[in-house]
């Protein structure tokens, strides 16, 4: 019975003894983790938990060992009251354990927590290590970056074709590109100082403008795309294409206006030709019925005055009468012949002319059955012009018409220069008809081309030769322009297409 306890006995003995050995070894090499990284939380943990087996295997060990000698001893007595102490340790430890690693879960979240924050101080010790050994470098980069921006929207600045304005809340200028100075007149010399003693505001024709422009900006923060009407420097007042929108700028002192301002002077006057070019036709269409209505009677009424006139003494009072009422009637004839050349609607009659040989005839012409006096017409021919595809007696009509405009511009005492030129890349060729008289007046350009408009006293014009020019030079496919100031002459334009389209000489 002995004899057969004894292997048991020696598996429990020493079992508590490795037990109690391996514990002591664990916890020894916790021990030395722990010294190599006192932070770590893994280790930290592993270290109570080899404790607690430690204690656990030491009191377990022992009381088997205990239990062991106290039965050999024949001393059971005393096992039965060591047994509840080794037990109640034995749960301790456990109770340890368990606690260690509940508690472990939330210390591991905290050190996680730890770890990322630990990262994020590296990072940036890392960066701000960075910038201060590269401190001088990145500031010379952002330097040139910064410098490059600013050129770049400064060329933009001073570059464009329109006017770039910036302004206070209350329309004092800021700024103003030398587009913009240019379209006000001002010189481009001027002072910085000297264009920021000037308000957007002086420039409006209209007081009233700006008080709607800041009424707008103020309501939405921005205007876009009304039309004003500004006075330049030297009075003249031209239309103009306004967008601008409220910024603020740390540079500026408050808030200010920003606008972009397009000059369309030249694109309302076309829009008025064309209304022209429409009313012109309109009026063709009517006149040319009512010319044809007219002008059978006026030829009966000629018919019969010019068969009274062969039977009247020349001096009679009756002879007279009949003379005045001839005058008149051929008069009214001219009137009804140029409003059916006006509202002729018939292809011309072109073939392959040289406009020089046109042009002499017709100052050979005007010489002949006019009287120049002190007027002389000069010439600019351009040389090699290529011949034009034109209905000679239209073209010279349109001529004669310009040269006699001319010669009751200058007054009898003056200059008037036909000037050729030839612009290859349009296929056109140009003929200027110039005088040094006294000039249109603005308010009349416009209108110069209007059936029956006349500057003439009545009686010297009918109102239809520009009229009826326009309508010839239009059939031809070309243009007529024309260019004055009062006081300093006229200028009329013709452009004609050259036929073919050169294709370069």
């Amino acid at each position: 019975m002995t004899a057969s306890l004894i292997p048991i006995w020696l598996v429990d003995v020493v079992g508590s003894i490795l037990m109690i050995v391996l514990a002591f070894l664990s916890f020894g090499l916790c021990l030395q983790l722990k010294r190599k990284d006192p932070n770590n939380i893994i280790v930290t943990y592993l270290l109570w938990v080899c404790f607690a087996l430690f204690v656990f295997a030491i009191s377990r060990s022992a009381g088997h060992l205990l239990k062991q000698i106290f039965l050999l001893s024949n001393q059971p007595n005393l096992w039965t009251a060591i047994q509840p102490f080794s037990g109640a340790i034995n749960t301790f430890t456990f109770v340890m354990v368990g606690s260690v690693t509940l508690f472990f879960e939330r210390t591991w979240a905290i050190y996680g927590t730890i770890l990322k924050d630990r990262q994020a101080l590296q990072n940036a010790h890392e960066e701000l290590l960075y910038l201060n050994q590269n401190l001088e470098q990145l500031v010379d980069k952002r330097t040139e970056a910064l410098v490059i921006s600013e050129q770049k929207y400064r060329r933009i600045f001073e570059v464009s074709k329109d006017m770039i304005l910036v302004t206070r809340k209350d329309g004092q200028i800021v700024n103003l590109n030398p587009a913009g100075r240019s379209m006000v007149g001002l010189n481009a010399a001027d002072s910085e100082d000297k264009i920021h003693g000037l308000a957007f505001q002086d420039f409006l024709s209209d007081p009233a403008d700006w008080d709607a422009i800041s009424r707008q900006i103020e309501a939405r923060g921005f205007i876009s795309s009304e039309e004003f009407d500004l006075v330049l420097k030297d009075g003249t007042r031209r239309r103009m294409l306004l967008s601008g929108s409220l910024a603020k700028s740390p540079a500026e002192d408050g808030e200010t206006i920003h606008f972009l301002i397009k000059d369309i002077e030249q694109r309302r006057l076309m829009q008025k030709q064309m209304a022209q070019a429409d009313k012109l036709a309109s009026i063709g269409e009517l006149s040319s019925g009512i010319a044809h209505e007219i002008n059978n009677p006026l030829g009966i009424i000629l018919g019969y005055t010019q068969l009274l006139l062969r039977g009247e003494e020349p001096r009679s009072d009756r002879f007279n009468d009949l003379k005045t009422i001839e005058k008149h009637v051929k008069s009214c004839k001219a009137i009804v012949e140029d409003l059916l050349n006006f509202a002729r609607t018939s292809s011309p009659e072109k073939e392959y002319l040289d406009i020089h040989a046109v042009i002499d005839e017709v100052i050979g012409f005007v010489r002949h059955h006019s009287n120049l006096e002190n007027i002389r017409i000069d010439t600019v021919f351009a040389s090699d012009l290529p011949p034009s595809l034109m209905d000679e007696k239209k073209i010279k009509q349109v001529l004669i018409n310009l040269l006699m405009n001319a010669i009751h511009a200058v007054d009898r005492n003056g200059t008037i220069t036909i000037t050729t030129g030839l612009n290859e890349s349009a296929s056109r060729i140009t003929v200027e008809v110039s005088d040094t008289g006294h000039g249109i007046e603005k308010e009349n350009l416009l209108r110069i081309f209007d059936p029956f408009f006349t500057t003439k006293p009545t009686g010297e014009g009918t109102g239809l030769g520009l009229s009826v020019s326009y309508g010839i030079v239009k059939g031809h496919g070309g243009n007529i322009t024309v260019k004055s100031e009062l006081g300093q002459g006229a200028a009329f334009m013709l452009s004609l297409p050259v036929s073919p389209p050169l294709s370069g000489r």
